[in-house]
């Protein structure tokens, strides 16, 4: 396959790769400083950058204190932000650099933004701090207060180009949709309504902040919570980078901080302290964030309500590189969506997926009065995590376990092994278990239709698998009814999207639904996790077993020594998990859902897995192989099998990628074709 095909690359997917800068500050010497900041920019386009910022006055040096206001300084800053200017012609991409700029017998602390050798625009600061060791006021000159676009008689005219001017400029690439960038300087996020939630409002995705913010214990964790929660309320990127070493450390001292987050995540940051230039680098991905924006309704009624005739940001338009060079993808990217690599996180989730489970059948059982439930218990994963959702219901409500009616119900292809599993785990956790061997009952129903395999035949066709289903099914709703209780369901989120399922008579049905909104991928962590939280022993020991156990609806017999395979049928639920994630919650366009997929599977060795992952399961995927299951995932998905999910049962929503509710998070029609998603496949992902 030519790696030089344009999908091998990050940009071709929406992707923009920032650069947040610490360079080493040459106090009150533009020169060397500008020098510091070429061998930077060089090194961002070596390494594929399409953005670099720099601190807060990294032109000048921050804590120069009174040498701001000599001329012979001034002027030597606008010497050298022209000599960046030109070194953004070289290297192709957007620097923004911090410079104290003169204009109208004001002076303002500036942020220029340089690209194709020229000074586009100087965005000043807004809010001037003016306490504890600030004294930005004695210098500089804020914002006007409405941020309209100001030139004066005496604006700094650059040969025969006229930078814009305003603290809501908006720099837009007209070649690369959605490399939109706004920019505000160190105090304005400080401020409770900072300038750059208006820049998002008006269309900015990524936000700026050139800090020379000093260090005290503690205020890393407060500037990186603030870049945090600003990406997260404004659906946007945010780059923040502060001055380093080099700066005077008269009264203070400087950390280098560095940062970059999207939608409240961290995508990166640097190790603070270094006495050396360095870059922090991430690829941004402004796509999905115009996405989450496209779908949260606030968010455009809050720019409508916000943004008037005086407010509006105007825009400064730039042509971008042009990338189409492959890529590593540079960015955290986890193989599973739904099951985070660190190893608080997931405890995090589990503990909470597995809570929610547990308090929406709390709620339902006394809701409906009922004190008995029935549930199918197979041996397998699903199964397995339902039953144990139901244990700790039952305990928190103070009900004995044993008004839990667990049944295995063996039919023709059900092996000694699940079999065993499920017997051992009904009595390890004390639940009321019997059996019902379904065969009988199949045989009669097989007979009855007229079915070869009635007659002797070997035809292990759909009817023959769904007839020892629905009975299944058939016989818990009786039980219910014979017992007084509700028949707690089974089937997860993931076989949901894949339609996995046997409709109405099937374990599509059931009265309320624990698993609904899990992914088959996090329900095997949930089991080691409850297995590791809440059990030991024998009862772990079974748990762990059924771990092992090969994903099978035992329906059809094995055939040669092999059994009946899920994931060979439809594919790894790995990979499956990964395109629901990505096409519900984001509605991306297969072929970027495959570049993901690719980037996060085409090497084993590459990035963290989950803990507690066997190493038998860490496995990597070419893209061949992810195209042909993504092929079949799109035509299950929009295709076959909406029709299951207009009439799913009650259950909670648990992850963050959405639940296949109808009455919830996925609405669609049950008719609808695939093609259009076959054909933006086939269209942009190479073979």
């Amino acid at each position: 396959m030519a790696q030089t095909h344009p999908f091998f690359s990050p940009a071709t997917h929406g992707f923009v790769r920032v650069a947040a800068a610490t360079p080493v500050v040459h106090i009150a010497d533009p020169k060397a400083n500008a020098a510091e900041h070429i061998a930077l920019i060089k090194r961002a386009y070596d390494q594929g950058c399409d953005l670099i910022v720099f601190p807060e006055l990294s032109l000048s040096g921050y804590a120069i204190d009174d040498l701001v206001m000599q001329d012979a300084l001034l002027e030597e800053c606008r010497r050298q932000v022209v000599r960046l200017a030109e070194a953004t012609r070289d290297a192709g991409l957007v620097a923004v650099v911090g410079i104290p700029l003169r204009m109208d017998d004001q002076l303002y602390n500036c942020a220029a933004v340089l690209a194709r050798g020229e000074v586009l625009g100087f965005v000043p600061k807004t809010y001037l701090p003016n306490y504890r060791e600030y004294y930005e006021k004695r210098w500089f000159s804020p914002a006007s207060l409405d941020g309209t676009n100001v030139v004066g008689d005496d604006f700094l005219r650059l040969g025969d180009h006229w930078p814009r001017f305003g603290a809501n400029l908006l720099f837009v690439a007209e070649n690369r949709p959605g490399f939109t960038f706004g920019v505000e300087i160190c105090e304005d996020y400080w401020a409770p309504l900072p300038p750059s939630t208006r820049q998002a409002l008006a269309g900015a995705r990524i936000l700026l902040n050139l800090s020379a913010s000093n260090v005290v214990i503690g205020k890393a964790d407060d500037r990186a919570m603030l870049s945090s929660a600003q990406s997260a309320r404004a659906m946007a990127a945010y780059v923040f980078t502060a001055s380093g070493w080099g700066e005077s450390t008269t009264d203070l001292a400087w950390d280098g901080q560095s940062t970059i987050h999207e939608l409240g995540a961290k995508l990166a940051e640097n190790e603070r302290f270094s006495m050396e230039n360095g870059l922090t680098i991430a690829d941004i991905d402004v796509e999905r964030l115009g996405a989450e924006r496209l779908r949260t309704g606030t968010f455009a009624d809050c720019a409508r309500r916000e943004l008037n005739a005086d407010s509006l940001c105007p825009s400064v338009v730039f042509l971008a590189r042009e990338r189409t060079e492959p890529s590593d993808l540079q960015r955290p990217l986890d193989r599973f969506p739904f099951v985070p690599d660190d190893p608080a996180r997931l405890d995090q989730d589990c503990f909470e997926a597995f809570n929610i489970q547990v308090q929406g059948l709390m709620r339902r059982l006394t809701a409906t009065g009922l004190d008995k439930v029935v549930i199918g218990v197979s041996g397998g994963l699903d199964s397995t995590q339902a039953l144990l959702v139901a244990c700790r219901a039952f305990d928190r409500l103070k009900r004995p376990r044993s008004n839990i009616l667990a049944y295995t119900m063996p039919g023709f292809a059900t092996s000694d092994g699940t079999r065993a599993n499920a017997w051992a785990l009904m009595q390890a956790l004390g639940v009321t278990g019997a059996e019902i061997d379904i065969r009988p009952t199949a045989e009669t129903m097989l007979k009855e239709i007229g079915h070869p395999f009635a007659q002797g035949e070997p035809v292990h066709d759909i009817t023959f698998e769904n007839v020892q289903a629905g009975l299944r099914t058939d016989y818990l709703f009786r039980l219910a009814n014979q017992n007084g209780g509700l028949v707690v369901g089974t089937g997860d989120l993931s076989e949901l999207a894949l339609g996995w399922a046997t409709y109405g008579v099937g374990d599509q049905m059931s009265h309320y639904n624990v698993n609904a909104g899990v992914a088959k991928t996090l329900i095997r962590h949930l089991i080691r996790w409850v297995a590791g939280r809440e059990h030991s022993g024998e009862t772990a020991e079974i748990l762990t077993a059924i771990l092992a156990t090969e994903i099978s609806p035992e329906l059809v017999p094995a055939r040669d020594g092999q059994i009946q395979s899920t994931e060979a049928t439809v594919g790894p639920y790995a990979l499956n998990d990964f395109f629901l994630f990505y096409v519900t919650r984001f509605g991306m366009a297969p072929s970027k859902v495959a570049y993901l997929a690719y980037e996060a599977w085409k090497d084993r060795t590459r990035g963290d897995w989950p803990v507690g992952t066997p190493e038998d399961e860490k496995v990597q995927y070419d893209l061949a192989t992810i195209k042909h299951w993504l092929r079949k995932f799109l035509v299950r998905f929009f295709q076959t099998s909406q029709f299951k999910r207009s009439a799913m049962p009650n259950g909670p929503k648990v992850v963050t990628g959405g639940s296949l509710s109808p009455r919830g998070d996925w609405r669609a029609p049950s008719d609808a074709t695939a093609q259009v998603w076959l054909d933006e496949l086939d269209r942009n992902v190479p073979d």
